[in-house]
């Protein structure tokens, strides 16, 4: 810049003297001179905006230390506000002498006080004209009777905020009015300390002390920089009204109020609110913006932000690795086989065979040995995650999750979600923005047909922070929820809306609470630390639950129940201090695509009635158990990804009646799938095996309504049976399947592989257990042990490369069908004392010393004919099984039945088929 060949910085310091006509003025001379003044922002302009008595720091009260973005557009706005009440009202009069003209009417100044033009407000509005400026100066003010406001005027404080106060109850009669820098109280006769039912009131910079505020549609307000002692502000049918940065404190109802549906009637201001409205910046998050919340670092889960991709692995041992938590038989350093037990099991471990599916052979084998080979392909089921997760977890390791798991920001899904777009971006009803809700019962209430919307607020220390009941909506974006004594968000009785990126925590009860066929939309928030459950879904609630963080909760991440029906798709719900999802009495739910990790009891909790759909999950790294189906407890389980859980994958307890089918269940601490009888009572439960206690608000106990939804849900198949079916079991640390139980069961097409126990134990079953088409391969013991006094059917399954026998069994009643029973290490089928087995149509070959017996041409390669479809463990190639010194036989048994009454027949192990 040119100027008298001065330098910038000294030209913005002789401009900082200027006052502000001045540098308006200086704004004026020429395009330099103007974005010169513009950079003056964070000097002259903010030293006029702090130093004005009228104003306040542009972010108080949420953020008094942050910085505007525009010190200069924030005093704009300050100082636009004495003229904009105006804005499009009748500002002109007609002259007397002429009719066809009009003139511009100078505004009054009438000053009321000691020693001024007027003693009382009363006196002064009896003489004030259209839009006159009545000045209070330092005193208070105490008004005998209601004050009618017949013509719009502005009533202003003199002094700082505090030096003017005025005891009326004041009811606004006219178009406009604004009242600015003043302490209301409310009079000896009335709680309503101002009220309006047609007209626009503008609050600027006031306190309102133990009081009413009541606006009635058409009418509207504007309040801006206001602090409500103790008072409720009533809105009824209000088309429009906005509350900026506005402070609530100690009240003991509700602090603002919004109630009916908005007045299709609108006044003048409604326009000039809405323009207002959309030309401020809007709290929507661009598409690289990062909403990091404000909150204090110890509890703030330090590991986890909204971008991050990877699952870490903490402590130094793996929680859930075979080798470190499943149980494996005491053996010699490179010995071939482990000793007999008492059962006559036999455990075999050799250092050259792997638990991924290798056969085991001679360590002198060469390449022109040859192996017996399945002629079939059967597709198994898919995981999830593409086979990501199929790898045993690794001390420390960092797991990258795929980009189909990591959560989407809050413009992506609503770029999305046209629907939710729309609604972030309506404004309807009441417009809070950037207040402080704090140390009173309650913040928002929305009821009757309401509309609201809040954006970034803080609600704190309340009783609640936001109810909605009776079909009203609420539009809730960026909001702080925390410390609340009950629930943070309540909805109720057809209540909805969008609940999008809030910050929800530390409150007492549910973060979010649903009830009685409330629909809401609750999107991309972090709902953590709650003293019981992050998301409760109760009564006939609903809603879509999408994209949230829902993280270290005292209860469950979500809890469904008494016939609660939400969607819940594509969070990421963990390190609970119970389970991640809770489905219990009656409880429905579509639960699809989640990431629910590192919980402490079951990832998922189904129990008494309850029945969810819960569908291409994954359930991972959890303390206790992947999936808990307790009593009574029925649903759909699909497609699942149940990895590294410390305890079972699945556990079921016995009158359950899921549908287990097509889920990976690998890599977890004990048994793949568990199903126990109910003599395992809640007191006798293992550690994560307890229901969740009822959910009931502030303490009380709940009456429910009779009236419960009855419809059909076509997404759930009846189901008398408990079914499990067409899953992968692999890897787990003890039998990939494990049932004791009293009732009928269904095991059928799973791939139960290379677990560290048996591939499946049935230690109790009174009731039929059928076992039928499954592939059951190198366990790490017997592929299949039946228990005395079981009843099962074991029909058409593959049992191969087991390390013990192919079948023991003690049981009453085993029916034995139609099975290939090759290459384990013992014998292909071991009936023990007192069995009483079935057995008839099972493939089989001759072993010697517990070896298959091959040529070692590769002509002579052994094949199948014609077997029955088995399910293969998906990316897994089974190689050769081979012996030394043998010769290749294949054989069908056509039936046999046998009793054994006690003993080993020449104190050997009874091979059954082919001797």
């Amino acid at each position: 810049m040119e100027a008298g060949g001065l330098p910038l910085e000294l030209w913005r310091m002789i401009l900082a003297y200027l006052h502000l006509p001045d540098l308006g003025r200086c704004s004026l001379v020429c395009r330099a001179w103007y974005e010169l003044i513009l950079s003056l922002d964070s000097t002259r302009w903010r030293q006029l905006c702090l130093g004005c008595t009228k104003c306040r720091h542009p972010n108080w009260p949420n953020q008094p230390d942050v910085e505007p973005e525009s010190w200069r557009e924030a005093f704009k706005q300050h100082y636009l506000a004495s003229k904009t009440w105006t804005k499009n009202a009748l500002d002109l009069e007609s002259s007397v002498c002429f009719s066809l003209f009009r003139r511009r009417r100078e505004r009054r100044t009438l000053s009321v006080g000691p020693g001024h033009e007027f003693d009382s407000l009363g006196s002064a509005l009896a003489m004030a004209s259209l839009y006159d400026r009545i000045v209070l100066f330092p005193g208070v003010y105490e008004e005998q009777g209601e004050i009618v406001l017949k013509v719009p005027v502005e009533i202003v404080g003199h002094g700082k905020l505090g030096e003017v106060a005025l005891l009326a109850s004041i009811d606004q009669h006219c178009s406009t009015t604004r009242l600015c820098n003043l302490v209301f109280m409310p009079a000896w006769f009335s709680p309503f300390m101002y009220k309006t039912t047609a007209g626009h009131v503008q609050f600027d910079n006031c306190n309102f002390e133990n009081g009413h505020i009541q606006v009635r549609g058409p009418g509207t307000c504007q309040v801006k920089f206001c602090t409500f002692r103790n008072t409720h502000v009533f809105l009824q049918n209000v088309p429009l009204c906005v509350l900026e940065n506005c402070e609530f404190v100690g009240s003991e109802n509700n602090s603002v109020t919004v109630e009916g549906h908005p007045s299709a009637d609108k006044n003048w201001a409604y326009k000039y609110l809405l323009g207002l409205i959309k030309s401020t910046p809007t709290f929507l998050p661009t598409e690289d913006s990062d909403f990091l919340m404000s909150l204090d670092l110890e509890s703030r889960d330090q590991a986890w932000s909204p971008k991050t991709c990877d699952i870490v692995i903490e402590g130094s041992q793996s929680p859930t690795s075979a080798a470190s938590s499943s149980p494996k038989p005491a053996s010699k350093a490179g010995s071939q086989e482990a000793e007999v037990g008492s059962d006559g099991e036999r455990g075999a471990q050799t250092p050259d065979s792997s638990d991924g599916g290798l056969s085991p052979s001679g360590e002198d084998e060469d390449e022109d040995q040859l192996m017996y080979r399945l002629s079939y392909q059967v597709q198994g089921p898919r995981p999830v995650l593409g086979g990501s997760f199929l790898g045993p977890p690794l001390p420390g390791a960092s797991i990258q999750l795929p980009s189909c798991l990591v959560l989407n920001s809050l413009q992506q899904e609503l770029q999305k979600d046209k629907e939710a777009m729309a609604l972030a971006n309506s404004v309807q009803g009441c417009l809070i923005r950037k207040c402080l809700f704090r140390d009173g019962k309650g913040g928002v209430f929305v009821c009757s047909y309401g509309r609201a919307k809040m954006e970034g607020n803080i609600f704190r220390n309340l009783t609640y922070a936001v109810r909605c009941i009776h079909n009203s909506k609420i539009v809730m974006l960026r909001n702080d929820i925390y410390r609340c004594r009950a629930s943070g968000i309540f909805l109720r009785l057809e209540g909805g809306g969008l609940i999008a990126g809030n910050n929800i925590y530390h409150n007492a009860e549910a973060g979010v609470d649903i009830r009685k066929k409330s629909n809401p939309l609750i999107l991309c928030n972090q709902i953590h630390h709650g003293l019981r459950s992050g998301i409760v879904v109760l009564g006939n609630g609903k809603g879509i639950i999408r994209n949230n963080q829902i993280f270290s909760n005292k209860e469950a991440g979500i809890y469904i129940l008494y016939h609660g029906n939400p969607i819940v798709s594509g969070n990421h719900i963990f390190k609970g201090r119970a389970a991640g999802i809770a489905v219990n009495e009656n409880g429905k739910g579509l639960i699809t695509e989640n990431v629910i990790r590192e919980n402490q009891w079951g990832g998922v909790d189904i129990r008494r009635g309850g029945i969810p759909v819960l569908r291409s999950n994954l359930i991972c790294f959890g303390y206790s158990d992947g999936v808990v189906v307790g009593d009574e407890g029925k649903g759909l389980i699909e497609g699942n990804t149940i990895y590294a859980n410390k305890g079972c994958g699945v556990w079921m307890m016995s009158s359950s009646l899921p549908h287990v089918t097509s889920n990976h269940v690998s890599y977890n601490g004990l048994y793949g799938v568990a199903v126990f009888n109910q003599k395992f009572g809640s007191s006798e439960l293992p550690r994560g095996h307890r229901a969740q206690e009822n959910f009931s608000e502030d303490g009380d106990t709940i009456l429910w309504e009779t009236e419960l939804e009855k419809e059909d849900d076509p997404l759930r198949r009846p189901i008398t049976i408990a079914l499990v079916e067409s899953n992968s079991i692999n890897h787990n640390g003890a039998s990939g399947l494990y049932v004791q139980s009293s009732e009928a069961l269904h095991v059928i097409t799973n791939v139960i592989h290379a677990n560290g126990d048996r591939g499946i134990t049935v230690a109790q079953s009174s009731q039929l257990t059928r076992v039928a088409n499954n592939s059951i391969s190198c366990n790490q013991q017997s592929g299949v042990k039946v228990e005395a006094q079981c009843k099962v059917e074991l029909r058409g399954n593959g049992i191969y490369d087991n390390r013990g026998q192919g079948i023991i069994t003690k049981g009453d009643s085993t029916i034995v069908i139609e099975n290939d029973i090759i290459g384990n290490r013992g014998s292909g089928l071991q009936l023990l004392p007192r069995s009483d087995t079935k057995i008839s149509n099972n493939r089989e070959c001759v072993m010697q010393n517990n070896k298959f017996l091959v040529f070692k041409k590769k002509s002579d390669t052994w094949r199948l004919v014609n077997p029955p479809a088995r399910p293969h463990l998906e990316n897994s190639l089974r190689r050769p099984s081979a012996a030394h010194n043998g010769q290749k036989v294949t054989a069908m048994a056509t039936r046999i039945t046998a009793r054994v009454e006690g003993g080993y027949h020449s104190n050997r192990s009874v091979f059954c088929t082919i001797l």
